[in-house]
């Protein structure tokens, strides 16, 4: 009786709506979870479903913005977090420890293979914190700091990665960046920006890029020295926010010529497509360039630990050029987040993405534009691998429709479609210079059973939110 007058009672859990009133007074809203209307809370999730808490299982197409690339749940990967977690589970970064090492050796051997080009790999936290040691390696090596980036592009919102991602929303309450990246056109043929129309992309945008190194005038470079003010361009090989948009194949063959003429660096941010999201490693090996850095994240631990990293070409990182202390984040080479991206690296080798990410996205696609030829609002559907984009446009098919892309993914978070016999949600990622691009990242592991039954949840909500 003693002992069990000493145990307490579990405390009542708090319901839906009271943890949504404690939201709204104690949380910043300064993230992003207050975009949608309808806020929902989660409590479990497992393959390709993140789960209401009231049970309703929500299909989700946008898998973290492409963290989850493995899946919710993966029991290989969570396995290997809860022996590392009953081992080593801290570690001072300052310290070695045997994962770090030998997930740093695995991508820069993979690096070595592909590109053929040696290298080395410097671990951080977050896919922006990556970016800004991709900046200061172009700064150490280059002595500037003037970036190109591209218009459309995002690589983060610490203060360096803000500066050369391309949305002045982002930087308009921070005052005047000094350092503001000079911001390219991208070859977005769906909207083409030197105004040819979605079926003709002759790269005039490039052209018209590089025309600006013939003179000292147009600002860029000295014709005579052939040194540019500019000392790195940081690209996405397939734009992530700006919409999941694949330049033509040509594409930066031609910008890496140009680059390399004027000795500025060329920064591949695969943070949002790498790992096997476009069907490729990197996506950058789509089309043929070997860049000179690139940065990762998200997937590297399939969301399990905020792990991050650059690799760099053996020039750029060796010790006597980038020396001991010349960067470092307390948690850079954490000890739980270096044995899941060991476990990532070897769950890659093991398994067959190449052949099977292709396949499953030729094959969503195909639906996609059957989706497509019904409803004139679907202005758009393209993609790479898993990685696919579905445009909403007015009736003309070109003019974006943000309102009914929004109308959509609300409709979605209500959970209340209906597939099978079943109520279930639809979690979908908004992308596109005009918010109107439904930015769609499955698991790597999704059916077709899943792709058949995502298109019909898709087609019920954009039914409802045309109002038919």
């Amino acid at each position: 009786m003693a002992l069990q007058a000493r145990i307490k009672p579990a405390p009542a859990r708090l319901s839906e709506e009271q943890l949504l009133a404690l939201e709204a007074k104690y949380c910043s809203w300064g993230d992003t979870v207050h975009y949608a209307k309808e806020l929902k809370l989660f409590d479990r999730c497992e393959g390709i479903y993140v789960y209401a808490r009231g049970g309703t299982p929500y299909l989700d197409l946008q898998m973290w913005h492409s963290v989850v690339n493995f899946g919710y749940k993966n029991e290989r990967l969570n396995t290997i977090l809860k022996d590392q977690a009953d081992v080593l589970p801290q570690m001072n970064s300052q310290f070695l420890h045997e994962e770090k090492i030998l997930l740093a050796a695995k991508i820069a051997q993979n690096m070595e293979k592909t590109f053929g080009v040696k290298g080395r790999v410097h671990f951080n936290v977050g896919g922006a914190a990556a970016i800004e040691d991709a900046i200061k390696i172009v700064r150490n090596h280059t002595g500037k700091n003037a970036m190109f980036a591209f218009q459309g592009g995002y690589h983060g919102r610490t203060l360096g990665a803000t500066a050369i991602t391309s949305s002045f929303r982002y930087r308009e309450r921070y005052g005047h960046f000094g350092d503001r990246a000079h911001f390219v056109p991208f070859p977005y043929r769906f909207r083409c920006p030197s105004g040819r129309g979605k079926d003709c992309c002759d790269m005039s945008c490039f052209k018209d890029f590089a025309r600006q190194f013939e003179s000292e005038y147009y600002s860029l470079v000295n014709p005579k020295t052939k040194n540019s003010e500019f000392g790195g361009f940081f690209i996405e090989p397939v734009q992530a926010t700006g919409g999941y948009i694949a330049p033509p194949k040509e594409y930066f063959k031609e910008l890496k010529k140009l680059l390399d003429r004027h000795q500025v660096l060329l920064v591949d941010d695969e943070i949002h497509m790498g790992f096997y999201r476009t069907g490729k490693m990197w996506a950058i090996e789509h089309f043929g360039v070997v860049p000179d850095i690139i940065v990762f994240g998200k997937a590297f631990t399939n969301g399990l630990n905020p792990l991050s990293g650059i690799w760099a070409r053996e020039g750029l990182i060796s010790p006597e050029v980038f020396p001991v202390g010349s960067t470092h984040c307390t948690y850079s080479s954490n000890s739980l987040g270096t044995a899941v991206g060991l476990g990532v690296m070897n769950l890659i080798e093991d398994s067959d993405f190449h052949v099977t990410v292709p396949q499953k996205g030729t094959y969503f696609l195909n639906l996609l534009r059957t989706l497509k030829v019904k409803y004139p609002q679907i202005g758009d559907v393209d993609g790479l691998g898993l990685a696919l984009r579905v445009e909403m446009c007015q009736k003309d098919g070109v003019t974006p429709n943000p309102e009914l892309t929004d109308k959509i993914v609300n409709i979605g978070l209500k959970g209340k479609l209906t597939a099978g016999g079943k109520t279930h949600g639809l979690l979908l990622g908004v992308g596109g210079y005009f918010k109107n691009v439904f930015n769609l990242a499955p698991s790597l592991y999704i059916t077709e059973d899943e792709m058949d039954l995502a298109v019909e949840l898709f087609e019920q909500a954009l039914k409802q939110a045309l109002g038919e």
